[in-house]
């Protein structure tokens, strides 16, 4: 028991400091799973939106896609493009490896199955007669992509939610691409490991608060803008 309280009174001191270096880390934090999460959900919510509407020839096999990308293992992710960005990788030229740029591309293979997937359920739980009226009014293709997306607004906007709390508290990915290094790609998912792993659990544990307020704000953000989640 002392132990633990005296875990919680570094975890507090920590806090209370919040010195430059967990500063930079958090706005590295944000920064990088922002930039994940916008383009996760620009490319995953159309997607989901031609999944639940479409039909296609394509579509189980995307769907399928879809599903499979929902579950998959972040470290995969990273080890993926941790081969495609090495120096003697397909894509070294680019010197991606062990950078912020490498680290956003990671995430966001993990957001966009997920705003895809979200949104497509959404889509598909729509009630028919308001996918009747949405016939009836003979829009073009992005026309009633807009219309879908504002009639199942309470499913894209759960899409957002869970895209941002997939990158934002993944560690795998981050860690093989971005390789945690100090004051150029450390975020607050890999400090936790990091300080864990040197029995600094305090510290561990004051940066995990910090990543739980930044998922509270971002859920009470995107829930502001839900008449259901108001209720």
């Amino acid at each position: 028991m002392d132990f633990l309280l005296e875990v919680l009174a570094d975890a507090f001191r920590a806090l209370a400091g919040f010195d430059s270096e967990l500063v930079r880390v958090v706005l590295l934090t944000l920064t990088v799973s922002g930039i994940a999460t916008v383009i996760g959900v620009l490319i995953g919510v159309p997607l989901g939106v031609g999944l639940g509407l479409g039909r296609f020839r394509l579509r189980r096999l995307l769907r399928l896609g879809v599903d499979v990308g929902m579950g998959m293992p972040p470290v995969l992710a990273g080890l993926f493009l941790l081969v495609l960005f090495w120096r003697s990788g397909p894509l070294g030229s680019l010197g991606l490896t062990f950078t912020p740029t490498a680290m956003v591309i990671a995430q966001v293979l993990l957001a966009v199955p997920i705003a895809a997937g979200v949104t497509a359920a959404a889509v598909e739980g729509l009630p028919a007669q308001a996918l009747e009226q949405l016939s009836a009014l003979q829009v073009s293709g992005w026309q009633a992509g807009v219309l879908v997306v504002s009639e199942a607004r309470s499913g894209v906007l759960a899409s957002v939610a869970a895209s941002f709390g997939r990158v934002v508290s993944e560690v795998g990915a981050v860690l093989v691409v971005g390789g945690n290094i100090l004051g150029e790609t450390r975020v607050l998912t890999t400090l936790i490991v990091q300080e864990s792993r040197q029995a600094r659990f305090g510290t561990a544990i004051a940066a995990g608060i910090v990543l739980l307020l930044i998922s509270l704000a971002v859920n009470l953000a995107l829930g502001s803008r839900n008449p259901e989640w108001r209720r």
